[in-house]
């Protein structure tokens, strides 16, 4: 039988072998002591197995608390542990319940992390994936060759449908290639989501009508279900493009339910990241996270930027990106959505560290605050990208482009 393999990092007092031992029963045929039912038979087909151990270095005080008196050191280490495919089927639900239940709650690890896992090629079929991806997406938003340049709506809420749509205007006018609403903005009572969809699809559909190019906008339907599948609805019947999901609000069933729809390109916000990720020996890492999300149906992903408002790491970020843009599962990468305090500056670090365009590389107050307008805002962040991929530093790009001086004296010292 095929079968799903997860790597940890685990901290410890026990001997590792024996952790590991104990989070491979807890997450499969296991339980605290022994009962009948879990025969060796049983035990050969559901039971869970270390596949592989790699000690590391030892600490004197445990990275998070373990309900248990201190013991003389800690072990970490790197820890494979493997389950049949049989033992959850295709249920990403119950995938997520293996590799991250209970486990958590153990009091043998004072540090547990998922950092990664590998599914079967025939367990990935079973799941469609992205409709769209990176390929599909610039098809829907009529860009190849550079990253798209997009923005959020800002302020984040407290904007009419009116007063969206006029900002809308002046983006699409400039040349945006994407427009999302902020993750706090879904159907409040002063926006109210169909009577701002149909504000801002006038704007979209009528410069699309003139010119040819569809802006792609990225309209929150994060909600309870029945909702979610109505306000993707309007959006279809409107001519958009793209949802975004909350998908750590609202589920990785519930973003499926959603992707597996398959008529519009589904933007992943991961709002609360931090609190699945921040400490280093607890939670998930982003190659992990990205795979669920991708094997959901997600098409674009966001993953921070190079020197973010947040506490990630440049290091983290190209990670990120580099997995999302990984083939596998399912042979359709993500578009890596680079966000989080972005302004053109950025760009030549960015390309520098990842060699690469397929970025939906957005600037909320990087375009909206620039210093002559959205508009001029658009245009800086288009000529940073020239510039990035033409190799010039920072200071190269605004010798070659006096424009940027400006982009640069009002965000290169935040």
């Amino acid at each position: 039988m095929e079968r799903v393999t997860a790597t940890y990092l685990i901290e410890t007092a026990l001997p590792v072998e024996k952790a590991a031992a104990t989070l491979a029963g807890e997450q499969s045929s296991g339980t605290f002591v022994a009962v009948p039912g879990e025969t060796e038979e049983l035990k050969q087909r559901f039971a869970a197995r270390v596949e592989a151990i790699r000690p590391l270095e030892s600490v004197a005080v445990p990275s998070i608390p373990t309900g248990r008196a201190p013991a003389a050191g800690y072990q970490r280490a790197e820890v494979k542990v493997s389950w049949s495919v049989e033992n959850f089927g295709t249920n990403l639900p119950t995938l997520v319940s293996t590799l991250q239940g209970n486990l958590y709650e153990l009091a043998q690890f004072s540090g547990l992390k998922l950092m990664d896992f590998d599914v079967p090629a025939s367990f990935a079929a079973k799941f469609r994936g992205p409709a769209f991806g990176i390929a599909g997406t610039r098809r829907l938003a009529g860009v190849e060759g550079r990253p798209l340049i997009g923005t959020i709506i800002k302020p984040s809420i407290g904007l009419s449908p009116a007063q969206t749509a006029e900002m809308v205007r002046v983006l699409v006018a400039a040349g945006i290639d994407f427009v999302k609403d902020d993750e706090l903005m879904a159907d409040p009572p002063h926006s109210p989501f169909d009577a701002r969809v149909d504000a801002i699809m006038r704007v979209i559909n009528d410069h699309a009508q003139r010119t040819g190019k569809k802006v792609m906008y990225a309209f929150n339907i994060s909600d309870e279900v029945d909702a979610m599948q109505r306000h993707y609805d309007k959006i279809v019947a409107s001519g958009g493009t793209c949802a975004m999901i909350s998908v750590n609000s609202v589920g990785l069933a519930a973003t499926k339910k959603l992707c597996d729809r398959g008529q519009l390109s589904i933007h992943g916000h991961r709002n609360g990241w931090g609190m699945l990720n921040r400490h280093p020996l607890l939670g998930i890492e982003f190659p992990a996270f990205q795979k669920l999300q991708r094997l959901a149906g997600v098409d674009q992903l966001h993953v921070n930027g190079i020197a973010n408002k947040f506490w990630e790491s440049d290091d983290s970020v190209v990670r990120s990106i580099t997995s999302c843009r990984a083939a596998e599962p399912l042979g359709k990468p993500l578009l890596p959505v680079v966000s989080s305090g972005q302004w053109g500056g950025q760009a030549p670090e960015t390309w520098r560290r990842t060699q690469t365009v397929d970025l939906l590389y957005m600037a909320g107050g990087g375009i909206q605050a620039h210093p002559d307008g959205a508009a001029a805002g658009v245009r800086s962040l288009q000529l940073w990208w020239e510039a990035a991929v033409a190799g010039l530093t920072v200071e190269q790009a605004v010798a070659k482009h006096p424009l940027l001086a400006k982009s640069q004296a009002k965000f290169g010292g935040k």
